[in-house]
């Protein structure tokens, strides 16, 4: 198993998460559905990142940094329609943004770095 610590899109992601609780907290009843998927679909982050971590193959370690990918678009969308309907502020929505688009540059080196040849 590897540290945690030591793979940043891990931490970055982690960090995401628990600051993201904080600001779900104030969401309204009637936003429940954007409010649980911006919950599901970090934990989904969190979880494909480490799967792809530990996955061998190079096709399958692609699938899941695509869906990493994937996820986090839809987390930028959930973010821009909360920042619309007025449940975070436009800063918040900014930082949040920026945050995402850091990881998402990680998550596009690490899909791009050489992979070792086992042939």
């Amino acid at each position: 198993m590897f540290s945690s610590d030591k793979f940043l899109i891990v931490k970055y992601m982690k960090q995401f998460i628990l600051s993201l609780d904080e600001i779900i907290v104030n969401y309204p009843n009637k936003e429940m559905v954007i409010k649980n998927r911006l919950h599901s679909d970090s934990l989904d982050i969190l979880e494909f990142i480490y799967q792809a971590n530990i996955e061998e193959d190079v096709e399958q370690k692609r699938h899941y940094q695509n869906k990493i990918l994937s996820k986090i678009s839809m987390l930028d969308f959930y973010l821009e329609k909360s920042y619309k309907k007025k449940y975070i502020s436009e800063k918040m929505c900014q930082k949040k943004s920026n945050e995402l688009i850091k990881i998402s540059k990680m998550v596009y080196q690490w899909k791009n770095a050489k992979q070792p040849d086992v042939s």
